[in-house]
């Protein structure tokens, strides 16, 4: 009995250690104004840092590059000069840190449509059936001493967050 109890106490733990975090997967971008979906992303882990790269853009040229962003950012993910990089495909989310499972701040995000780089933070919401109906990715960008905006992103398929023209 004692060696069945430890077995599954170590299944537990070790399916706990390596469960993805609910911020990786597939999401789609909200624009907060008009509620119209903007862009699709994949949150992903490297290294233990959290990245998002934009698979898609709505109502944008899928192959036009970054042209309004500078030659390069501190801690930028890619080499080369960012503004010549596309804007699909590139990790315009990049170096996050996990505070806890669900909870990532640390790293930065570059709006490739300005070229504005901002501190970021990312906190899952998960369903609750009052403010969030799905599961929700709040994405804080900050300018420093917390001023900046959060908009909220909603949990998508790979076809959906690809797929959008």
């Amino acid at each position: 009995m004692k060696k069945i109890t430890t077995l599954c106490v170590g299944l537990f733990l070790s399916v706990r250690l390596f469960a993805a975090d609910p911020v990786e997967g597939y999401w789609v971008s909200v624009d907060d104004k008009t509620g119209k979906v903007t862009a699709g992303w994949e949150m992903y882990q490297t290294e233990g840092k959290l990245y998002g790269k934009m698979l898609s853009v709505a109502d944008f040229p899928q192959h036009a590059k970054a042209v309004y962003c500078k030659d390069s950012y501190q801690g930028f993910p890619v080499a080369g000069k960012v503004n010549e990089l596309p804007v699909v495909g590139t990790p315009w989310i990049f170096g996050l840190m996990m505070e806890k499972p669900g909870q990532w701040s640390g790293g930065n995000i570059v709006d490739p449509q300005s070229g504005n780089m901002y501190k970021c933070k990312i906190t899952f919401r998960p369903v609750d059936g009052k403010r969030f109906k799905s599961n929700t990715l709040e994405m804080r960008g900050e300018i420093g001493l917390g001023i900046g905006r959060s908009q909220f992103w909603r949990k998508s398929t790979r076809e959906e967050a690809a797929g959008l023209r």
